[in-house]
């Protein structure tokens, strides 16, 4: 059966794109770059948690008297603690919730009990067991009665802070927060980079008549199809070799010990990359063919790049403060931010399938409309050569 011609004349030009691509000498560079950057990051990471992080404990009825001893000794292991005072252990157990705190404690200094989120930092296990164990030596050495020294020792070692958490600790949690945070900055700056690829490239055929020449043989949306397709496949591959090439390292150094997920984590992030470049590739096209001449650029895309540093931004706080609460949840069911958020969430175990099902339902919806009324302007304003169009000129 003999292929339909808009089908094959849509990959006649998705391959004039990639082959354009690929052969140029900033792809090489810029890919061996992001290489780099990258490696560099893996062998860092190991260390990216612990520099410049101050504990936030808050301390509730006797507890409060450990204030100073607590300080002290997190002092001599150069742990940077901060303590609260918090008279309502309820409240208290909110803030822990909120990660506004990092854990509080509570009961007598002998007997002391710590809630946390998750898992507690072995730091301050080891200052709190310290803590324990002083007060329960000076209970012994105080009292009336004679003491076996093998007792002592034997009671004193067994004493320790009890810990309470409020979710199931998780021994990943650092590698999955520092692999989604790897997935976030490398979806934002390929979305970013192939979507302005993708205007200037309209806007370099516009301003050079090119457009004109193909236009005579194809219609604007094979061109435009075509257009996004091959660069989107360019994307796809620098994508999936910085990636392969950044689990290797992490893998081989052994700072990633969870290479099963990682690998799983891999495949969700391409998945979303195209995904968010359809939703954004198709609008970058729309927006750049409103303008002739390549200084016009920036101005006409700064609302949709503005889109993008927000979705960053947001990723970033969200995924490393609360992935599983409400506010996560709903940012990253809406489709401008769900390429940069559902996939950093999905990293941490924080988004269950039906919200994943349900975004990217959400997206393929959006990618539909977006591409009509993108088709839509494209068509009415590639031929246009000189002042920028203005959009609901273009859309009459």
């Amino acid at each position: 059966m003999t292929e339909p011609r808009p089908v094959r004349t849509v990959f006649l030009v998705a391959r004039r794109e990639l082959n354009a691509r690929l052969r140029t000498r900033s792809f090489v560079v810029s890919t061996a770059v992001s290489l780099v950057v990258l490696a560099g990051f893996v062998l860092t990471q190991s260390t990216l948690f612990d520099e410049d992080h101050t504990t936030r404990v808050g301390l509730n009825g006797q507890a409060i008297a450990v204030a100073g001893p607590l300080r002290d000794a997190a002092m001599q292991l150069d742990y940077d603690v901060t303590t609260t005072e918090v008279t309502d252990l309820a409240a208290g157990r909110d803030m822990v919730s909120d990660t506004e705190l990092d854990a509080l404690v509570s009961g007598a200094p002998a007997e002391l009990t710590v809630l946390v989120r998750g898992d507690v930092d072995p730091d301050l296990r080891t200052v709190l067991n310290g803590l324990v164990q002083q007060q329960v030596l000076s209970g012994l050495l105080a009292s009336v009665e004679e003491l076996d020294a093998d007792q002592v020792l034997a009671t004193v070692a067994k004493a320790g802070v009890r810990v309470d958490s409020l979710e199931p600790a998780d021994p990943q949690h650092d590698q999955r927060l520092a692999l989604a945070l790897i997935i976030v900055v490398l979806l934002y700056v390929a979305l970013l980079l192939y979507g302005s690829m993708v205007a200037q490239g309209v806007v370099e055929e516009k301003s050079s008549r090119v457009v004109e020449l193909l236009l005579a043989t194809v219609r604007p949306g094979q061109l435009l199809s075509g257009k996004v397709l091959g660069l989107g496949l360019v994307g796809l591959i620098q994508l999936f070799a910085v990636g392969v090439v950044g689990l290797l390292v992490a893998v081989l150094t052994r700072v990633v010990t969870i290479s099963g997920p990682a690998a799983g984590m891999l495949a969700w992030g391409l998945l979303w990359y195209l995904l968010g470049y359809l939703l954004y590739a198709t609008v970058f096209a729309a927006v750049g063919s409103l303008v002739s001449r390549q200084e016009d650029v920036q101005s006409v895309l700064m609302p949709i790049t503005t889109l993008l540093v927000v979705a960053f931004v947001l990723g970033v706080a969200v995924l490393s403060r609360n992935p599983a609460g409400p506010t996560a949840t709903v940012l990253s069911l809406l489709p401008p931010l769900s390429p940069i958020l559902m996939p950093g969430r999905i990293a941490l175990a924080a988004a269950p399938a039906w919200q994943v099902a349900l975004s990217i339902a959400f997206m393929l919806a959006t990618i539909a409309v977006l591409a009509r009324v993108g088709g839509m302007v494209y068509r009415n304003a590639v031929l246009h050569i000189g002042p920028r169009l203005r959009l609901r000129d273009v859309l009459r």
